[in-house]
């Protein structure tokens, strides 16, 4: 962009000791949120904020910046010229303290009409500051509202910040913006590499700072550009071994937030080890070494890891070597634990569990897994499902908790469980759900395959639930420290996504009673507490779907105990309120259903056809009995959406009832038999949901 006197980049950088990897990017991201709200605020214009973020410094270029705010015209409204001045003309209190408030003799005050009243006004016209006057305010505000949990002070100043801080430039344009942070006193010099860039490097202006960084500085301080070098390098190191990089997006993160020069770099350990779970090997590699894990074309783990260097070494062989000695321990310690737990089976471990502590009110893992055990049979054989199976799995489904493996690496809990079974020779179907119970363990995860373990991870989260509201600690607007939103929304998706027909409020009341069992004293309203809790989950699953919250209502007013039922009639009802027809025939219901409520005495159950008079009243009638009998099979096999499509047919006959008869009509039994009529109506339609929730006028 061509520059005029009007505006100039601004650049602002804090040198400081190596920031936290994992709060890297955040921090950053807060940084230019603050002075994107600063600049605002000072209603100073510019053209784009670029960041810039290393393991060594938090900065940012402001492009386009205008010199100094917009001239502004002052207009304040004071009292009315009639409280403003005495019977004689002399100025009250009000006028004066009004004058005063504005830095003017009263004499300078005007008066203007405004909304039918003569007031006193106060006008003037008011420079804009200048830019170089306001930043170092603007940053100092940013800088104090970073995301940092713990503050740090260094040397004897009591400043505080996430790291000790060592420079700071504030450049605008060629000027250097004069103040002091931190104790320290801004200035044009910057640093690079900590060991390829000994020398001070001297800016000019804001435009060298990317390029002076990079050379002769050895610093990729735009993030995006350095994460991308790191991703290319390391792809390239897999491809030069004839396999493929796993690149996981958050190790990618983590080191990219750890080095300013990446230089990626291929080591290798003993073939042996490929023995161990490739899991395991590779939560050694990224939780303990920040390296990435090769695949060959195989599929196969081959012996092999790729590390990123923060410096190009004279001698990359030393590097490797020195990666290679420090991994191999880690390894080492992974095959160990393996060797050694697989010398005790899972089912022997149940009984250690009874020593770990599930929740302080609830019990041990142990007794969880017993409670687990007996849900998951009970679920299984209502959906046709191998009992047997499933008791196993939960019986067997916590023990890898207390094996040296999940010890050491935790985020293998299920994980290692699998593995662990299957060298005890449990079915592969049991194996497999122990490692499926945790699913889904985020939004998006998928859920089980196995119809095993689709039934372990439903009893698993059931008992959590039911448990914790037992004792009175459901989430609250803003905690849910047990993830219970996430647990109840994962047994929906299962039983929707693997059409499990399950009756959840049965399976509820079934994981309370294993409590009260155990001695727990279980409130009586924890169940419908439970079940609503649950239900609520759908809402937010389908906002996220496009489902409006009509719909979704229609639905949750019927509150059907089967969710995968549930699902079923929502998509109908979301599929009926795109037909044309669907808006009349909801305000129809809405108005049935209430002139169904206001009545006090009883409704007959059925039609007498003989009180039938009126043609548009007998239409209504012959249409509702047909249409009852062809309706009634389709909602009985589920097929709601095809049902409440034969049902849109009815639109004109209702229209014209409601155009042509006198529901509440003189004669009593007219009238009753006429309510008979409309509760029959709305009963047809109330057999998929309350469409009458629909009209929203």
């Amino acid at each position: 962009m061509t520059q005029t006197q009007t505006d100039k980049d601004f650049l602002v950088e804090i040198g400081c000791a190596e920031l936290p990897p994992k709060a890297l990017r955040g921090l950053s991201e807060a940084f230019i949120a603050g002075l994107q709200a600063g600049l605002d605020a000072a209603g100073l214009s510019y053209s784009a904020i670029k960041p810039f973020t290393s393991p060594r410094r938090l900065a940012a270029r402001v492009e386009g910046l205008a010199v100094k705010q917009a001239d502004t015209k002052i207009e304040r409204f004071g009292p009315a010229v009639k409280a403003a001045y005495d019977k004689d003309g002399n100025p009250t209190p009000a006028a004066s303290g009004f004058a005063r408030s504005c830095g003017v003799d009263i004499g300078a005050l005007e008066t203007v009409e405004k909304d039918g009243v003569e007031k006193l006004v106060f006008r003037a016209d008011k420079a804009g500051e200048e830019t170089a006057a306001l930043l170092p305010d603007i940053v100092a505000a940013s800088l104090a509202k970073l995301p940092i949990p713990r503050k740090m002070r260094w040397g004897s100043t009591r400043d505080e910040f996430v790291r000790p801080v060592y420079w700071l430039v504030m450049l605008f344009g060629e000027d250097v913006i004069d103040t002091e942070l931190f104790g320290i006193k801004s200035g044009r010099i910057t640093h690079g590499h900590r060991f390829h860039c000994g020398t001070d490097i001297i800016l000019a202006s804001p435009a060298e700072y990317e390029g002076k960084l990079q050379n002769p500085g050895f610093v990729i301080a735009d993030y995006e550009a350095r994460k991308n070098r790191v991703r290319a390098q390391v792809q390239a190191q897999g491809a030069a071994l004839n396999g493929d990089v796993q690149i996981d997006e958050d190790l990618l993160e983590e080191v990219t937030s750890m080095v300013e020069w990446p230089v990626a770099l291929t080591g290798r350990f003993d073939e042996h080890f490929l023995s161990v779970p490739p899991e395991a090997l590779i939560s050694s590699m990224k939780n303990h070494q920040k390296t990435f894990y090769v695949l060959g074309k195989d599929g196969g783990m081959l012996p092999n890891f790729v590390a990123v260097a923060n410096l190009e070494s004279r001698d990359p062989a030393q590097v490797i070597a020195g990666n290679e000695r420090v991994i191999r321990p880690r390894l080492a310690d992974a095959a160990f634990f393996f060797e050694s737990d697989r010398k005790q089976t899972l089912a022997s471990r149940l009984e250690q569990l009874g020593t770990i502590v599930f929740q302080q009110q609830l019990g041990t893992v142990e007794q969880k897994s017993r409670r687990v055990a007996a849900l998951a049979a009970s679920i299984a054989k209502s959906l046709s499902i191998d009992p047997v199976h499933c008791e196993r799995a939960a019986l067997l489904g916590k023990c890898d908790l207390v094996s040296h493996m999940v010890a050491e690496f935790p985020e293998l809990q299920g994980i290692m469980g699998h593995y662990y079974a299957l060298h005890d020779n449990e079915s592969r179907e049991v194996a497999q759900a122990i490692t499926e119970q945790y699913q889904p363990r985020f939004a998006g995860d998928a859920v089980p395959a196995s119809a095993t373990g689709a039934v372990l991870a439903v009893a698993e989260k059931l008992d959590t639930i039911c448990g914790l509201f037992a004792i009175g600690q459901p989430p609250t607007g803003s905690k849910d420290p047990f993830a219970l939103r996430r647990a109840a929304l994962g047994v929906l998706r299962i039983l929707v996504e693997k059409s499990l027909d399950l009756d959840l409020q049965n399976a509820i009341n079934e994981a309370l009673a294993a409590y009260t069992e155990q001695g727990l004293s279980v409130p009586g309203d924890t169940s419908s507490q439970v079940f609503e809790f649950m239900l609520e989950r759908f809402r937010a699953w389908y906002t996220g779907e496009g489902v409006s919250a009509e719909v979704f209502q229609a639905v949750m007013e019927l509150k059907p105990v089967k969710p995968l039922d549930f699902a079923l009639r929502v998509a109908a009802v979301q599929q009926f309120s795109k037909l044309p027809e669907s808006g009349a025939l909801a305000a129809a219901n809405k108005r049935v259903s209430n002139i169904l409520q206001k009545q006090e005495s009883e409704i007959a159950d059925t039609v007498n056809k003989s009180l039938l008079t009126e043609g548009a009243e007998i239409a209504l009638a012959e249409q509702l009995d047909r249409l009852s009998q062809t309706v009634t099979p389709m909602f009985r096999q589920r097929d709601y959406a095809k049902g409440l499509e034969a049902l849109a047919g009815m639109r004109a006959v209702v229209d014209t009832f409601f155009d042509d008869v006198l529901v509440m009509a003189d004669d009593q039994a007219v009238r009753q038999n006429r309510l008979a009529l409309l509760r029959e109506l709305r009963t047809l339609f109330l057999h998929v949901a309350d469409i009458s929730c629909l009209h929203t006028a």
